[in-house]
C-alpha cells in the first residue's frame, strides 16, 4: 500500500468514526474536497443571531472531521449587524473570512464580497436549489455573492381563538374595524417606525406590487409616484389613521414590536416572516399555546397577490486570506442534508434548537421538514411562486431610507402624495448623480 493510499484509508476511517457518514476517501460528502488540503485553517465568521444559525455552529464539528478546518463564529444582533458589515467593507482587513448579510446590503458590498459562480460550475452546484426570489437575492449584476442560508417569505398569523375564517385580502383586513368586538386587542399589529432598516416598507411592496407598480421605471427613475401607487401607499397607512385595525402603537412599532404585541396578546393578526412562527411558541417569550396561531398566505391587494421576500445569504470576503477554505464550508454550510436536518432535529449537542426556516426547494416540499413545522413550509412555498425582493442596486439604502421617511411620515397624519413626491424627486438626483437614470 502507497502512503497516499494509507492517508486515504486513514482519512475515511476518521470521518466513518467522527461524523458517522458512509464515505471513501475519493468522495467526500457536499461535493468537499478529499485529503484535508486546509487541515489547520481557521475561518472566522460573521453571523446575526438567531436559532438556526446556533444549530449550524454547533454542527461545525462534522465539518472540521471532514476537512481539519476550524471555524470560530462571532455573533452579532441583527440592528447591528449593518454597520459591522460596512466596518469590514471600509477596513478591508480581512478580519472574517465569511460574513452573514441582509439582501439588499449586498450591492453597495458587492466589490469585496467574492463572486462563486466559477467555484459552483467547478463543482457541481447550481442555484436552482432555490426558489427563484431566494436565489436572485444573492446576486447583483449577473453574479452570484453567495447563499441564502437565511430567508422568509411572507405570511399572515392569526389568532384562531379570535378569528375564525382569516381575511384573504386587504380591504378585508381595513373592514374588521367596523365589527371588531375585543376592546382590548387590536385587529392587527404593523410597523410604521422608520427605524434605519427600512423594515416599513415590506408591507408597503405587496400593496405596491398587488396594484401593479413598481419601484422604479424603466429608465431607472422612481415609478411610486403614479396614481395607483399613491392609493397603493395612502390605502397602507390608512390601516392606521383611517380604518384604525393597525395597532395604534404601530406608528412607533419596529418589527420587533410588533411581534412582541401578537405574543402578548395585544393584537390578533401579523403579516411577516415564516421564523415568527417558533417564537409565538415559546412560552418564555410569548402568552399563545401553539393551538391558538393560525397562518396563511398574505392577503391580496387591488386583486393580486404578490409578496416580498428576503434573504441573509453568506458570502467569502474578498479580503480574506482563506477564500479556498472558505468556499470549503459554504459547501458544507449550504448543503440539502443540513438545511432539511436544522429544521426537524430539536436538540444538537443537548442544546435545544426550535427552527423552520429553510432555503432549498427540496425542503420546502418534504414531507418530514412539513411534519416537524406544522405544514408552514407547505404555506411558505406556495407564497414564494408570487414573490418578489427589494431593488439589487447600490443606491437602495440611500433611495430605501428615504422612501421609509415618506411613508413613516404619512403615517403620522402627513399628506401621502406630497411626501411620496418629495421622496422621488431626492431620490431620481441620486439615482442621476449615479447614472441609473438612462
Amino acid at each position: 500500500m502507497s502512503k497516499r493510499q494509507f492517508l486515504k484509508g486513514v482519512l475515511a476511517a476518521t470521518l466513518l468514526g467522527a461524523t458517522g457518514l458512509s464515505v471513501s476517501a475519493d468522495e467526500l460528502p457536499y461535493n468537499l474536497t478529499a485529503g484535508k488540503p486546509f487541515d489547520g485553517t481557521k475561518l472566522n465568521v460573521l453571523s446575526v443571531v438567531t436559532p438556526q444559525f446556533d444549530g449550524l455552529m454547533l454542527r461545525a464539528d462534522e465539518f472540521q472531521a471532514l476537512t481539519g478546518i476550524e471555524t470560530e463564529w462571532t455573533f452579532i444582533p441583527f440592528g447591528s449587524l449593518q454597520e459591522k458589515i460596512n466596518a469590514e467593507g471600509i477596513a478591508a482587513n480581512g478580519t472574517f473570512d465569511v460574513v452573514n448579510y441582509l439582501d439588499s446590503w449586498g450591492p453597495p458590498n458587492a466589490h469585496w464580497l467574492l463572486p462563486i459562480d466559477d467555484l459552483m460550475a467547478r463543482d457541481g452546484i447550481s442555484m436552482d436549489r432555490y426558489p427563484a426570489a431566494f436565489a436572485r437575492s444573492a446576486q447583483f449584476e449577473g453574479k452570484t455573492l453567495g447563499f441564502p442560508l437565511r430567508a422568509h417569505p411572507q405570511v399572515l398569523f392569526y389568532r384562531k381563538d379570535l378569528i375564525e375564517t382569516p381575511p384573504t385580502s386587504w380591504e378585508d383586513v381595513a373592514a374588521m374595524g367596523a365589527d371588531w368586538s375585543h376592546d382590548d386587542i387590536s385587529p392587527i399589529a404593523l410597523y410604521f417606525n422608520n427605524d434605519g432598516n427600512r423594515q416599513n416598507l415590506f408591507i408597503w411592496l405587496n400593496f405596491l406590487w398587488g396594484a401593479g407598480e413598481r419601484v422604479f421605471n424603466d429608465d431607472g427613475s422612481a415609478a411610486w409616484t403614479s396614481d395607483a401607487a399613491i392609493k397603493a401607499t395612502e390605502d397602507y397607512v390608512a390601516l392606521l389613521t383611517k380604518h384604525a385595525v393597525a395597532n395604534p402603537n404601530s406608528l412607533a412599532f419596529v418589527e420587533q414590536d410588533a411581534r412582541q404585541s401578537f405574543m402578548q396578546g395585544k393584537s390578533a393578526m401579523i403579516p411577516g416572516w415564516w421564523w415568527f412562527y417558533s417564537g409565538f411558541q415559546n412560552p418564555e417569550t410569548s402568552t399563545l399555546t401553539k393551538e391558538q396561531i393560525g397562518f396563511v398566505g398574505m392577503p391580496s391587494y387591488a386583486g393580486a397577490t404578490k409578496s416580498y421576500a428576503i434573504s441573509m445569504p453568506f458570502a467569502i470576503s474578498t479580503y480574506s486570506k482563506n477564500q479556498d477554505a472558505a468556499w470549503e464550508f459554504l459547501k458544507w454550510l449550504s448543503n440539502p442534508e443540513m438545511d432539511k436536518a436544522n429544521a426537524t432535529e430539536r436538540e444538537v449537542k443537548g442544546k435545544s434548537i426550535v427552527n423552520n426556516v429553510v432555503t432549498h426547494i427540496a425542503s420546502l416540499q418534504d414531507k418530514e421538514v412539513n411534519a416537524a413545522n406544522d405544514n408552514i413550509q407547505k404555506a411558505a412555498w406556495e407564497s414564494l411562486k408570487e414573490s418578489d425582493i427589494m431593488p439589487q442596486i447600490a443606491e437602495w439604502p440611500e433611495v430605501g431610507d428615504l422612501l421609509s421617511a415618506a411613508i413613516a411620515e404619512a403615517a403620522g397624519g402627513g399628506d401621502t402624495r406630497q411626501l411620496m413626491t418629495d421622496a422621488a424627486k431626492q431620490a431620481n438626483r441620486i439615482l442621476k448623480r449615479a447614472g441609473r437614470i438612462k
